[in-house]
């Protein structure tokens, strides 16, 4: 094997390592942004009580009719 081919080789080889830690520098850069513990930059939506109370109720009935389907199992 010629010395220009060796070193050509190696050119390859380093290439495609710095790709792959470009890759993991962006899968870093993007984990560490979602565990940052940073704040939500949007205003959060405030359900007014009648809303909580009616999805809570739905909830119930779910849980319910899910111990129902236990019990019939049983």
């Amino acid at each position: 094997m010629k010395m220009s081919d060796i070193v050509k080789h190696l050119k390859q080889e380093r290439d495609l390592v710095q790709k792959q830690l470009s890759g993991l520098n962006a899968a870093i850069t993007a984990f560490a942004g979602v565990y940052t513990g940073a704040k939500p930059t949007g205003k959060r939506r405030t359900l007014s009580v009648q809303a909580r109370a009616k999805i809570a109720a739905a909830q119930r009935a779910r849980w319910a009719k899910i111990k129902k389907a236990k019990k019939k199992v049983a």
